[in-house]
């Protein structure tokens, strides 16, 4: 998402500016996203002086969020991300992609599954809610079991409030550099996504309350839900789904990033 973009961190009175801006234009708004994909790396004083900012000028604000890696969270102390959640961040985005160290390793995550299961769970303590990922076909067809086994471990075992599931996908100037390092990939088919996504979903027995989503643009199959409640729906859905075959699928042309 970010190639033509390298990390930096910018004057905090740039983005006081664009407070301000934003602010006169939706000075209503309730939700406010910090971009861009790293933003969890600053340092929690200058994430508090532009919470407390946002606080200050959008009187409204209900919800603060940005994307979240393992390694960000466990980078930051405890009392860090308490401070940070009682100054308004109280969501993020978090892409787990896979349970399974092999696959971890193959796709360079730079974590293990001990360690996003860790960082999960470091941010659930200090109050903030987390929506997560996880990527259908990640293991390829090699792999697909161990992927989807303890890729349902680590939501198990973790308190996230929201759930994805995506579906692979390659774009062509990123296939060489996937398969130099997962060599023993195959890329699954439309069925075989399905059938892990089923049982994913099978293998699901959160002791809270998850709401769970499948509708990303890359899904074959859009699903919506409630777990554990609505579970034995969404498995009797993608049932369906693949005893009918493909008329039930998104058409490809509709399927993208």
């Amino acid at each position: 998402m970010y190639k033509s973009k390298n990390y930096q961190v910018r004057d905090i009175e740039d983005i006081y500016k664009e407070i301000d801006t934003l602010s006169n234009s939706y000075p209503h708004s309730r939700k406010i996203f910090l971009a861009d994909g790293d933003a969890l790396s600053l340092d929690t004083e200058y994430l508090l002086a532009l919470l407390k900012y946002l606080k200050k000028l959008f009187v409204k604000l209900r919800r603060v969020s940005l994307y979240a890696s393992a390694q960000n969270i466990l980078n930051k102390s405890s009392e860090d991300l308490e401070l940070l959640f009682a100054n308004g961040l109280n969501l993020i985005y978090y892409g787990v992609e896979s349970g399974s160290d092999v696959v971890l390793k193959k796709i360079t995550k730079g974590v293990n599954q001990s360690e996003i299961i860790e960082s999960l769970n470091k941010a659930s303590d200090a109050g903030m809610k987390i929506s997560a990922t996880v990527i259908l076909g990640l293991g390829g067809s090699k792999y697909s079991e161990v992927h989807i086994r303890d890729s349902a471990k680590i939501i198990n075992e973790t308190r996230v409030t929201y759930l994805s599931t995506l579906q692979l996908g390659l774009e062509e100037e990123s296939k060489e550099k996937f398969y130099k390092n997962f060599r023993d990939f195959t890329l699954l088919n439309d069925h075989e996504i399905l059938r892990e996504q089923k049982r994913f979903i099978e293998l699901l027995n959160p002791s809270h309350k998850i709401i769970f989503r499948s509708n990303h643009a890359s899904n074959a199959l859009h699903l919506a839900g409630t777990l554990p409640r609505e579970k034995s729906r969404l498995v009797q859905e993608l049932e369906v789904a693949l005893n009918m075959g493909e008329s039930t699928f998104v058409p490809k042309v509709f399927r993208g990033f």
